[in-house]
């Protein structure tokens, strides 16, 4: 009986927690999830030229081990994104009904 007296309470000291972190989650969520814009492709070839002229040149060789782990860890994101997507169009984890 106790335990149902204080859950109202539980609750709104839970939301009140929750709200500053879900505005900063919603203010990435704006810019990071968004589709790229026609005035982003430019920029999105500049960075693909970019790194196919890095990876000729071998000057991925001089990168930080930040630099390394960043770019490892935004590559599987990708990977993730994209299995994902594939999960949901043929609505299955694995394999496609024939």
């Amino acid at each position: 009986m106790a335990a149902a007296a204080k859950l109202p309470s539980l609750v709104n000291s839970a939301i009140t927690a929750a709200k500053p972190k879900f505005n900063i989650f919603l203010q990435y969520a704006k810019v990071e999830l968004t589709p790229p814009k026609l005035s982003d492709i430019p920029q999105i070839r500049a960075g693909i030229g970019k790194l196919l002229s890095n990876a000729r040149s071998g000057a991925w060789k001089n990168l930080t081990v930040k630099q390394a782990t960043l770019n490892t860890l935004v590559g599987m994101e990708v990977v993730f994104w994209f299995y994902v997507g594939e999960c949901i169009g043929k609505r299955h984890i694995v394999g496609y009904k024939v």
